[in-house]
C-alpha cells in the first residue's frame, strides 16, 4: 500500500496522535520532573508575538532629570547613581527583582532550590514558595525524610538574610488550602522572625502562564492514584503499561467578588502578613488587577504566557494565554504594585517591564538555571549582571529610579491600557550604605 502524504499539513504530528494517543497531548514522559517548561518564545506560533521583543527602549537627546541629579551631586551623574532599592508588596528589597514562585516540580532538584534561597536570602531580595509543595514534598515536620519541604527553604533563605531587607511570599492554591499551608505558617515558631520583622507575605494563587485556566497536574502511580480517585481527574495518557496516570487538579473557581472576598478573609485572618494575588495572562487581567488591589493586596503578580516551570499540555505551553508585554499594555501604569514573571533573564526585557508599569520582575527558571550551572554562587552572579544592566539602561534613559520609567521610555508607544507615566511613591527606602552592594 503507497503511504498517503499530506502536502502543507503538520502530517508527522497527526500521525504521532494516532499512534500515541492521549500521550501526544504532553511532552514525553521521559521529561516528567526533569525538564522546565514554558520556556519557548510566544513567537514560536504564529500571530503571538511578545509585544516586549518588538520594543525598543529609547532615550531622549534632553535629560531634565540628569540635570536635577547633577545638581543635586554636584557632577555629572554616573550609571552608579541609579538607585534600585525598592518595596516589592509591603518587602524591602536590595532590587527591582525576586525569585518567582520554585513549586514542587522534581526538575528543580532539591539542593536547586534550597541553593537557591539561600543565594537570594544574601541578596536581599525576596522570594516566593510556590503552590503544591505541603501535598508533595511535607511541610517539614519532625519524621519528614524530604529535604524540600516549606520549612527547608525558608530556613536556607534565612541563613543569610541581612537585617531589614528581603522577604518570603508563601503561595497557596486551590490543593494548598486542603492542607492549611498559611495556617501552618502563620503559627510557626520558626517562621516568627520574617513576621515580627513584617518580611512576610502570603499570596493568593489564581493562575499560572504556564497552564492559564488549569490547576496542577502530576503524574503518580497507580496505587497513589486510587487513593485520590475521588479529589482529581484521573486519566491514563501513557497507556496501561505505564503504570502511572495524570492526575489534574482544579484551578479554583473565581469571580470578581469571590476575589475580593478571599482578600478579605486574607487580611482579617492574618493580619500581620503582606497579601499577594497571582493572575493568569487571562484577556480580563486588567480588571482581575484592578479587583485586587482594590481589595486591599498589597502586590499583583502577573505571570505572562511564558511563565511557569511545570508539567503543563503542549498546547497550552504555545497557545494559550496572553504574552507578558500584552498583560502589562492592558493592565497600563498606575501606582499600585505590580510584579511581572515569565523569560526574564536580563537587563533589556526587565527595563521594558519596569516602564510598562511594573514595579519588580521574577527570576524563575533563570534562578533554576544559574544555580544548576553554579551551586554556590550562580544566582548571585546573575543578579550582578541584571543590577548593572538595569543601572546603565535606566541611565542611558536620563533616569535614576525605577520608578521614574512610564511608557514614553519604549518604542511603539503602548496602545492600551492607561498609558500614563506612573508617579513615584512611598518613600525613599535609604541610603545605597543600608543595602548589599553589588
Amino acid at each position: 500500500m503507497t503511504a498517503l502524504r499530506a502536502s502543507g499539513f503538520a502530517e508527522e504530528a497527526v500521525r504521532e496522535r494516532a499512534r500515541e494517543g492521549m500521550a501526544s497531548a504532553f511532552p514525553g514522559r521521559q521529561d516528567y520532573g526533569q525538564v522546565l517548561f514554558g520556556s519557548a518564545p510566544a513567537s514560536a506560533v504564529a500571530g503571538t508575538d511578545d509585544p516586549l521583543d518588538g520594543m525598543r527602549l529609547t532615550p531622549p537627546v534632553f535629560m531634565p532629570q540628569r540635570l536635577e541629579k547633577l545638581l543635586e551631586l554636584g557632577r555629572e551623574p554616573l550609571h552608579s547613581d541609579v538607585v534600585l532599592e525598592t518595596l516589592i508588596g509591603g518587602l524591602r528589597s536590595t532590587l527591582p527583582l525576586y525569585v518567582s514562585a520554585l513549586g514542587s516540580t522534581a526538575a528543580a532538584g532539591t539542593e536547586h532550590v534550597l541553593n537557591a534561597s539561600r543565594q537570594a536570602g544574601r541578596l536581599g531580595i525576596p522570594m516566593t514558595v510556590g503552590e503544591n509543595v505541603v501535598p508533595m514534598s511535607g511541610y517539614g515536620r519532625a519524621g519528614e525524610q524530604t529535604r524540600r519541604t516549606v520549612l527547608d527553604r525558608l530556613a536556607a533563605y534565612q541563613e543569610e538574610l541581612p537585617d531589614g531587607s528581603g522577604g518570603v511570599a508563601i503561595q497557596q492554591s486551590t490543593e494548598d488550602a486542603d492542607a492549611e499551608v498559611w495556617n501552618l505558617v502563620y503559627s510557626d515558631p520558626s517562621v516568627q522572625p520574617l513576621l515580627t520583622s513584617g518580611r512576610l507575605a502570603f499570596e493568593l494563587k489564581v493562575g499560572q502562564g504556564a497552564k492559564p485556566g488549569l490547576g496542577g497536574m502530576t503524574l503518580l502511580n497507580r496505587a497513589a492514584a486510587a487513593h485520590v480517585d475521588k479529589q482529581y481527574a484521573l486519566d491514563p495518557i501513557y497507556g496501561q503499561e505505564a503504570g502511572e496516570v495524570l492526575r489534574c487538579g482544579s484551578a479554583g473557581t473565581f469571580t470578581a467578588e469571590i476575589l475580593r472576598q478571599q482578600i478579605r478573609l486574607m487580611r482579617n485572618n492574618f493580619p500581620r502578613v503582606k497579601v499577594w494575588v497571582k493572575l493568569h495572562p487571562g484577556r480580563d487581567v486588567a480588571l482581575a488587577a484592578a479587583t485586587a488591589w482594590e481589595a486591599g493586596a498589597d502586590a499583583v503578580v502577573v505571570d505572562g504566557a511564558e511563565g511557569g516551570t511545570g508539567w503543563a499540555p503542549l498546547a497550552t505551553i504555545g497557545q494559550v494565554g496572553l504574552p507578558l508585554g500584552e498583560c502589562l499594555t492592558r493592565i497600563g501604569n498606575s501606582d499600585a504594585c505590580l510584579l511581572a514573571s515569565g523569560r526574564m533573564w536580563e537587563g533589556g526585557r526587565a527595563v521594558k517591564c519596569l516602564a510598562l508599569g511594573a514595579t519588580a520582575v521574577g527570576l524563575g527558571r533563570a534562578a533554576l538555571l544559574a544555580v544548576d550551572e553554579d551551586p554556590a554562587e550562580g544566582l548571585i552572579r546573575l543578579v550582578s549582571c541584571l543590577a548593572l544592566e538595569l543601572r546603565l539602561l535606566i541611565s542611558a534613559l536620563g533616569k535614576y529610579d525605577p520608578r521614574e520609567l512610564g511608557p514614553e521610555d519604549l518604542w511603539p508607544l503602548p496602545t492600551s491600557g492607561s498609558g500614563s507615566p506612573r508617579r513615584q511613591t512611598g518613600q525613599l527606602l535609604g541610603t545605597s550604605d543600608d543595602f548589599i552592594t553589588l
